[in-house]
C-alpha cells in the first residue's frame, strides 16, 4: 500500500489508494462484459468533491467517451451514494460526508463496494473504497463518577473492576490504556478481552481503616493511540465498608455456550451460580452486569438478580455479529459486600435465515429487436448473508425467454440475449429471476425485470388491398375526393409514420399529378379535374406509401379509376335533317299500303348504356292516325291506306328521347308530301367507264370544281381499263365516323354493317352540304359509288341504278359521309326532284351526281 498526502478543508483531496487489478479481459468471441477490479482508501470525513481516484486513468478509459458510453456507478435500491464520478475528467470523488463509524459499526476493515458499468461494448468494474479511519473520536465513560464499595477487611491485592470507556475509533485510534490518578492505596491493571478491547482494575495496595478514612478519590483516565492523542475521563470514589467476612464465589472464572441465531426472545442463555458461606443477607446473592459491560451486550441479554440466570432480551444476527462477551458480577446481601466478576463467552450459531438479496442493474433498456445473440440486457448482483452453504446462490430464469444467464464476477450475472428478436411478435419481455440459496431448507427470491424491446425498420408498409378500383361520375367537381387509400406498417413511432405520394406517370400523354392528387398524410385522393366519360373512360395510377424509417421503405399499389357516365349528351339527329333552313321533306305515294316505310330518323347519343339507348315517338301529326314510328328503329310507316280525304301534305314532329335519368331528347320536323303515281317522273340513267380526267380549265379559288362538260363527252367510250379504289378524300371525317361506330345508333338504325352483309352489292349513297359557289355551279346534291376493293368483285354497271328518295346521311364541309342503303327501300320513283345526273372523273374514281329535275 503506497502512502500519500491527504488533507481537510475545502479543495481536492489526495488520498491513500490502493489499486488492485484482479482482472481484465474482453472476450471477442461473444459480447460479455469485462471484468476488472479496483480497490482504493480514503479516509473518512471528507468534504464533498474530495478527490479519491482518477477512474479514467486507472481503467485505460477516454474521457470523451464517458459519457457517451454512460459511464456510471450502480448503486443498490435505498443505498446512500457517498461516491461519485465525474463525467467530464473521469475523477472519482465524495458526493456526501463519509462517517466510518456510521457506515461499518462492525469491526475490521469498512469497505465500500461499487459496481462499475460502462456500455458500448459492456464493460463491469468492481471497486473496493476502504474508509480509513481517523481520530476523531475520543474515548468516553459511560458515568462521570463511580462509586465502588470496598470492606475495610479487604487484602492487599484485592481487585475491583471499574467501568469501561468505549471509543468507537478503531485501530490505533482506539482506546488503548487506562490511567490513575497518583495515590497511596490503589493501583490500576489493564487488561484485555478477547476482542482486543482494554478494561481496567483497581487493585488494592494497602489495608484500609474505615475508622481513619471513610472514602477515597481518584481520576480514573482513558487514553487512545490516536495523534494526536485524545482522552476521557472519570471520576472513581472508593467507600470503605465494615467488615464482612466472606465474599461470593463463581463456579468458573470464565463460561462459554453456544447459541442459534434464531432463538427467540427469553431463551435461557445459560444459568450462573455463585456461593457465599456467610448466612443471612450475608449470605443472599445478587447477579448483574458488571459495570463494563458493553451497551449492545445490555440491548440482547438481561439477568435475573435473584437466580442468575441469563436470558436472551432481543433477537440475534449472526451476520452482524457471531460473538458476545458477557461480564456478570455478583455480591451479597450484607453490608460491605463485595462483588465477584465471571465473563460468559456467546456464540452464535448461523441458520439460514437469510432470503438471497436480488439487485437489477437495466443497461440496455431499451433493447434493439436486432440485437445479436449474446447483447448484454442486464446486470444482476446476489448477495446471501449467511455462512457457509447457507450463503451459497444459485440463479435461474423463467422459462421459454429468449435470454440467458452468463456468469461475471462472483455473485455476479450478466443477463444476455440467447435469440434473435422481433418487436412485432413480442414488444415487452416479463423476465422473472429466481435466486436460490443452499440452506436446507432452502430460501429463494424472485425478481422480475421488465425489458422493452425497441424497433427497427425491417418491415415495409402493406396496403389494406391488392389494388383499388375506383368509380368515379363523370362531370365530378374539380378538388373531389375519389378515394381514400390505406397502408399499415407493423413497425412502430417513426418507422410507422407513412405518407403517401403518386408515382411519375403520364395519363392520355398529361403528367398525373394534372388528373389527381394525394393527401401526403391520409392517403386520401382528389380528383383535379372534370372527368369527361366521352374522352377517357378508365386510368391507373401507382401510389407509394413510404415510412419515415432509416432507411425508409415503401410499397406500390395500383388504383384504377373507372369514369362512369352520365346522361349529359342529348341525342343527335343523324337523318333526316332540314336543308337549307326548310323542313326535311319526304314523298309517299297515295295507294302505298299500311306498312310502307316512309322515313327512318336516325340519331346517335355519345353517351354509353342505357343513357345512350334511344327511343322514338311521333310527338305530333297532321293526322295522328295515319303514321306510326317504331320505338327503337325510327321507322315512320304508314299506319292506313290514304284516303281521299287525307291533306296531301303532313307535318310530323318526331321526339327522340335517351334512356338516361333524367332524360334527354331531341326533335325532328319531316314534311310528308302524298304524291299520284302519273305526277312523278324518273329518270334511269346507266353507268358508262369514264375517259381519264381532262385538264381543268377554271382558274385556282376556295374549291376547285371541274369544268362542266356536254354530255356526249360522259360518253366517251375511251373508259378506264381497271376498277380503281375510291378516293380517299370521300372518306367521313373523325367525327362522323364515331357517330357511325355508336353501337346504338348502328343497332337503332336497323344495322348498316348488318346491312353489308347481308347485300354486298348494295350501293352507297352520299349527301354533302355545298358552298354557294359549288350551287351556283352546279355540283351534285346527291352522289353515289358502288363499293371498290379487293374483297368487292366487279358490279354489273346496268343495276346500279340511283333511286331518288333513298334514305341518306349528311357530311359535313370536311368530308362526305358513306351509309349503306337501307334493307328495304321504298318505292321513291314518284317525286318533284327533275335533276339529272351527271358523271365525271375525279382521281380515277367514279362520281355520280344525281340532277333531279
Amino acid at each position: 500500500m503506497g502512502t500519500g498526502v491527504w488533507g481537510r478543508g475545502r479543495g481536492w483531496f489526495c488520498s491513500r489508494q490502493m489499486l488492485l487489478l484482479l482482472l481484465s479481459c474482453r472476450l471477442a468471441s461473444a459480447p460479455v462484459p469485462a471484468a476488472a477490479q479496483l480497490r482504493y482508501s480514503v479516509p473518512e470525513e471528507l468534504e464533498h468533491g474530495a478527490f479519491v481516484a482518477n477512474l479514467a486513468e486507472d481503467l485505460g478509459l477516454d474521457v470523451a467517451e464517458l459519457s457517451a458510453r454512460r459511464f456510471r456507478i450502480v448503486s443498490r435500491a435505498g443505498a446512500r451514494q457517498h461516491l461519485e464520478v465525474n463525467l467530464e475528467n473521469g475523477i472519482l470523488f465524495v458526493n456526501e460526508k463519509i462517517d466510518r463509524e456510521e457506515v461499518c459499526e462492525a469491526g475490521g476493515a469498512c469497505l465500500l463496494h461499487l459496481q462499475l458499468v460502462i456500455e458500448g461494448p459492456l464493460e463491469l468494474y468492481r471497486v473496493e473504497v476502504e474508509v480509513l479511519d481517523i481520530n476523531d473520536n475520543a474515548p468516553a465513560f459511560p458515568w462521570q463518577e463511580y462509586v465502588l464499595e470496598v470492606t475495610e477487611s479487604a487484602l492487599p491485592g484485592a481487585r475491583f473492576p471499574l467501568e469501561s470507556a468505549q471509543d468507537p475509533d478503531m485501530g490505533t485510534n482506539s482506546l488503548r490504556t487506562y490511567q490513575l490518578s497518583p495515590n497511596s492505596f490503589f493501583s490500576l491493571e489493564v487488561q484485555s478481552r478477547s476482542d482486543g478491547s482494554k478494561f481496567a482494575e483497581l487493585v488494592l495496595e494497602r489495608a484500609l481503616d474505615r475508622e481513619q478514612q471513610r472514602s477515597h478519590r481518584v481520576l480514573l483516565t482513558a487514553l487512545d493511540g490516536g495523534v494526536p492523542e485524545r482522552t476521557g475521563t472519570a471520576r472513581v470514589v472508593v467507600t470503605v465498608l465494615d467488615a464482612n467476612d466472606n465474599v461470593p464465589a463463581f463456579d468458573q472464572a470464565s463460561y462459554g455456550v453456544s447459541l442459534p441465531e434464531n432463538a427467540p426472545a427469553g431463551t435461557l442463555v445459560i444459568q450462573l451460580n455463585a456461593t457465599d458461606r456467610d448466612e443471612g443477607t450475608n449470605g443472599e446473592i445478587e447477579y448483574s452486569f458488571s459495570g463494563h459491560a458493553p451497551p449492545r451486550v445490555r440491548e440482547l441479554f438481561s439477568v435475573e438478580p435473584r437466580s442468575g440466570r441469563v436470558r436472551l432480551k432481543a433477537p440475534l444476527d449472526y451476520e452482524r455479529a457471531s460473538l458476545h462477551e458477557l461480564y456478570v458480577q455478583a455480591k451479597d446481601r450484607g453490608p460491605a459486600a463485595v462483588a465477584v466478576h465471571c465473563r460468559v463467552l456467546v456464540r452464535l450459531l448461523d441458520v439460514n435465515d437469510n432470503a438471497p438479496e436480488v439487485s437489477l442493474t437495466s443497461v440496455s433498456a431499451p433493447v434493439l429487436e436486432d440485437a445479436p445473440p449474446g447483447t448484454v440486457i442486464a446486470v444482476i448482483s446476489v448477495l446471501d448473508r449467511d455462512s457457509g452453504a447457507n450463503g451459497l446462490v444459485s440463479c435461474e430464469l423463467s422459462p421459454d425467454v429468449p435470454f440467458r444467464l452468463q456468469a461475471s464476477f462472483r455473485n455476479y450475472y450478466a443477463l444476455v440475449t440467447a435469440e434473435p428478436l422481433d418487436r412485432e411478435a413480442e414488444a415487452e419481455y416479463n423476465i422473472s429471476i429466481t435466486a436460490r440459496d443452499g440452506g436446507s431448507p432452502a430460501l429463494l427470491t424472485r425478481k422480475t425485470l421488465t425489458v422493452q424491446v425497441s424497433d427497427v425498420n425491417d418491415n415495409a408498409p402493406r396496403f389494406l388491398q391488392p389494388s383499388y378500383n375506383v368509380y368515379v361520375l363523370e362531370n365530378n367537381a374539380p378538388g373531389a375526393s375519389i378515394c381514400s387509400v390505406s397502408a399499415r406498417d407493423p413497425d412502430c413511432q417513426h418507422n410507422a409514420y407513412l405518407s403517401y405520394s403518386l408515382a411519375e406517370g403520364r395519363i392520355q400523354g398529361m403528367p398525373v399529378a394534372t388528373y389527381v392528387s394525394i393527401n401526403s398524410d391520409s392517403g386520401h385522393m382528389y380528383a383535379l379535374r372534370s372527368l369527361d366519360y366521352e374522352q377517357i373512360r378508365s386510368f391507373q395510377v401507382q401510389v407509394r406509401a413510404q415510412d419515415a424509417g432509416f432507411p425508409p421503405l415503401s410499397a406500390n399499389v395500383t388504383v384504377t379509376v373507372f369514369v362512369l357516365d352520365q346522361n349529359d349528351n342529348a341525342p343527335v339527329i343523324v337523318s333526316p335533317l332540314p336543308r337549307n333552313g326548310s323542313v326535311a321533306t319526304e314523298l309517299v305515294p297515295r295507294f302505298a299500303d299500311p306498312g310502307y316505310l316512309v322515313a327512318r330518323v336516325s340519331a346517335m347519343d355519345a353517351d354509353a348504356g342505357q343513357n345512350s339507348r334511344l327511343s322514338y315517338q311521333l310527338l305530333q301529326a297532321t293526322d295522328p292516325g295515319l303514321f306510326s314510328m317504331a320505338l327503337y328503329t325510327g321507322e315512320l310507316r304508314t299506319a292506313r291506306t290514304f284516303l281521299d280525304r287525307d291533306a296531301p301534305r303532313q307535318r310530323l314532329l318526331v321526339l327522340v328521347r335517351d334512356n338516361g335519368q333524367p332524360p334527354l331528347s331531341a326533335s325532328v320536323s319531316l314534311l310528308v308530301a302524298v304524291v299520284d303515281p302519273e305526277s312523278a317522273k324518273s329518270d334511269f340513267m346507266f353507268l358508262k367507264p369514264c375517259s381519264p380526267r381532262p385538264a381543268r380549265n377554271n382558274e385556282p379559288g376556295p374549291e376547285r370544281l371541274p369544268a362542266r362538260k356536254p354530255r356526249a363527252a360522259k360518253n366517251a367510250l375511251n373508259a378506264a381499263s381497271q376498277i380503281k379504289q375510291p378516293n380517299t378524300d370521300w372518306l367521313p371525317p373523325k367525327t362522323q365516323l364515331a357517330a357511325l361506330k355508336s353501337s346504338q345508333s348502328l343497332e337503332d338504325v336497323g344495322g348498316i354493317r348488318r346491312g353489308v352483309q347481308k347485300e354486298p352489292d348494295r350501293l352507297r349513297t352520299l349527301v354533302s352540304p355545298l358552298s354557294d359557289f359549288q350551287k351556283a355551279s352546279g355540283a351534285a346534291t346527291s352522289v353515289w359509288a358502288p363499293r371498290y376493293g379487293p374483297l368487292y368483285p366487279p358490279l354489273d354497271y346496268q343495276h346500279n341504278v340511283y333511286i331518288p328518295g333513298t334514305p341518306t346521311m349528311v357530311g359535313n364541309k370536311e368530308g362526305p359521309l358513306f351509309l349503306d342503303q337501307e334493307d328495304k327501300s321504298s318505292f321513291s320513283t314518284f317525286g318533284k326532284r327533275k335533276k339529272m345526273s351527271t358523271y365525271c372523273d375525279i382521281h380515277d374514281n367514279v362520281m355520280i351526281n344525281n340532277d333531279l329535275k
